[in-house]
């Protein structure tokens, strides 16, 4: 894999401007065209479905993905998610549970990074107890007529597909159905919300009698919840992945920045880099489930709540050590405010697919056998 990891490297210098630390504005509309265009190359290059089954165009090759997800989450290379969601859990989840029309008419353009995806799960009351989730279908005539809102859809204004989680039946787990909804159908609003950082990367989304074919139903009416639990394991494995690997490159810059500025904190600089390499471990242990043929569980949850909070500890660090120039942006600023938008952004993490009081109860009842 040494080869491989040296490509994607080398990729990353071609491709990427001088100075870019990536990830906080890919989705933001600004940074959108260039995002789009680095996709259509990885897509070129097959390293947007490393994972994927060789029928499905892709090479069957976790550990390539690993090493890919590595360096491009340090690099900053952004898009490899296809929106949100894409690669990491429509994909294999349609490769799990859908049909073989549906595998033929959504895997392409994932590969090719063309088509980008957002997931729809939240509700404005709607959050870690999803199984209250209210936004409705109706099945009339061959279509399901959706009715709701769905809040914090990450990439829904650059998207063209949203995997949508509707309510189908009266039970709470077994009456929720996934649907595919192609974001150009009559009835869809999606309005923005700007993060703290300033950034366009959530969004609200409206359904209005939107009317979708049964045939973009994945799997059978409602057993959504069953396929949404499998492809969170899947969304868990991966963060942990990017995170430390993110959290690495911005200690090599505050390490470059840092100079004389250490003084009496050199010592928890070294304990951030053990920190760090506990991270990278815990990432590379679940993905090893994976890797045998698992699906990681109560590890994935171990791995996303560690190195999410992880990179809120870097970018505190980053901001005490740089002291006030850190706090300011543009070229003012060491890095162009980069431990300002990371100190910013990072306490998103500890949302974004599950918050950490779920990964902790995930760990607890499944990990530790605990009772509820």
């Amino acid at each position: 894999m040494r080869d491989f990891r040296e490509e994607v490297r080398e990729f990353a210098r071609r491709e990427l401007p001088e100075g870019w630390l990536g990830h906080f504005d890919e989705y933001d509309p600004h940074i959108f065209p260039f995002t789009r265009e680095i996709t259509r190359k990885l897509g070129r290059l097959g390293w947007l479905s490393l994972p994927w089954p060789r029928e499905y165009g892709g090479e069957d090759s976790i550990e390539k993905q690993l090493v890919f997800q590595e360096e491009a989450s340090y690099f900053g290379i952004p898009g490899t998610g296809m929106g949100v969601g894409g690669t990491a859990w429509v994909a294999p989840s349609l490769i799990l549970f859908g049909t073989e029309e549906q595998k033929r008419k959504y895997l392409p353009g994932i590969a090719s990074g063309e088509d980008f995806w957002c997931t729809a799960y939240s509700e404005p009351e709607t959050g870690s107890d999803l199984a209250s989730l209210r936004t409705r279908a109706k099945k009339m005539n061959g279509c399901y007529v959706i009715n709701g809102q769905k809040i914090w859809t990450s990439a829904a204004h650059i998207s063209r597909y949203c995997w949508l989680a509707v309510r189908t039946g009266p039970e709470a787990h077994k009456g929720i159905t996934l649907l595919i909804v192609p974001l150009e159908e009559k009835g869809i609003t999606v309005r923005p919300i700007i993060n703290m950082g300033g950034l366009h990367h959530y969004n609200e989304v409206f359904f209005d009698d939107v009317k979708v074919k049964e045939e973009n139903r994945v799997g059978e009416e409602n057993r959504g919840w069953f396929y949404i639990m499998k492809a969170l394991d899947m969304e868990r494995a991966w963060p942990g992945v990017r995170y430390s690997s993110y959290a690495m490159r911005a200690f090599d810059e505050l390490l470059n920045l840092a100079g004389d500025r250490l003084g009496d904190r050199r010592l928890k600089l070294a304990e951030l880099r053990i920190e760090i390499e506990v991270g990278r471990l815990l990432a590379r242990r679940a993905i090893n489930i994976l890797i045998k043929g698992g699906i990681p569980n109560y590890e994935a949850s171990i791995s996303k709540v560690y190195n999410s909070e992880l990179l809120q500890r870097v970018s505190v660090f980053g901001l005490e050590l740089l002291g006030l120039p850190g706090v300011l942006d543009g070229e003012k600023s060491p890095l162009r405010g980069f431990f300002k938008k990371l100190y910013l952004l990072s306490p998103l993490n500890n949302i974004a697919g599950g918050t950490s009081e779920i990964q902790r109860l995930i760990i607890a009842q499944r990990g530790l056998g605990l009772p509820r």
